[in-house]
């Protein structure tokens, strides 16, 4: 593993890849993609969502005896993925239980234990059936540099990304478990609605705050639900640096993210422009 430093570019990868119920064959995968970019020298991996447990398998009407698997704190599946991680930083998904409550959750971890911790605050269709809400978009400092994390639906609104942004992340590891549309379903992935619109929020998020957004999500069916996999590293202007397509795969770039992000706002610099005071005051 390097040891990232000031001016030298960081390896970034970002997973698509199926994870299912079986949490105990989910950390066998999980080792060996973790094992598989610790010899590609990766610094930064992020995984889907529901890396451990998988995601619903009906979004609008969740069978209560079909929900994943949920995990306490001190649950022996989350410290194995800590042991793996060693050097690397790595970001995963997990249904957690806490204090008999349900989230959609993420931790961001190394071998040295959790760097960042996230809960899914916004929730489509029948999720809150499933979950409870996370309430709190936080900022936290890694080996790779200052970062957060958002859970699928969260970077559908740009409040998500911009509170990170605001709070010194530099990165935005997005961790999806994100279907082909429900209602409206192409024959084909690429030309889904939701395909569209999940590379869109990729790049918008990335392109408005000036970030760098590594974004993973899950491939594959469960239930009722196609993923679209669709991997990607974007870099601070919008600009798709590595991807994946609908199959399982790592998409994995080099970049030195301080200085591309200090690079994007040397003439134009969204974050420092803004004008508060003439937004409506939710969105200050």
């Amino acid at each position: 593993m390097r040891v990232p430093v000031a001016g030298r570019p960081l390896r970034l990868a970002a997973v698509a890849g199926h994870f299912g119920r079986d949490v105990a064959r989910a950390l066998v995968k999980v080792a060996g993609i973790v094992e598989d970019a610790r010899r590609r020298q990766v610094d930064l991996l992020v995984l889907p969502d529901a890396t451990l447990g998988g995601y619903l398998p009906d979004l609008r009407h969740p069978d209560p005896d079909e929900l994943p698997p949920a995990l306490a704190f001190d649950a022996p599946e989350l410290a194995a993925v800590v042991a793996m991680a060693g050097p690397m930083t790595v970001c995963f998904g997990f249904t957690e239980l806490a204090a008999g409550t349900r989230y959609n959750a993420a931790w961001c971890v190394s071998g040295d234990g959790i760097l960042g911790r996230h809960r899914k605050v916004h929730q489509p269709a029948g999720e809150s059936l499933a979950y409870a809400a996370g309430d709190a978009f936080t900022a936290f400092d890694t080996p790779v540099g200052r970062m957060g994390m958002l859970i699928d639906y969260d970077k559908t609104f740009p409040e998500s990304a911009r509170t990170l942004a605001r709070s010194g992340a530099e990165i935005i590891g997005c961790l999806s478990a994100w279907p082909a549309s429900v209602t409206d379903r192409a024959a084909r992935i690429p030309q889904d609605r939701q395909s569209r619109l999940f590379d869109l929020y990729d790049c918008a998020r990335a392109a408005e705050n000036q970030v760098v957004v590594v974004s993973a999500n899950q491939t594959g069916v469960l239930g009722g639900l196609r993923f679209l996999g669709q991997a990607k590293v974007v870099g601070p202007g919008g600009d798709v640096l590595a991807r994946t397509w609908t199959k399982g795969g790592i998409a994995l770039t080099d970049l030195d993210v301080h200085a591309e992000v200090t690079r994007a706002r040397r003439v134009l610099h969204h974050l420092a422009e803004r004008r508060p005071d003439t937004y409506l005051a939710e969105s200050r």
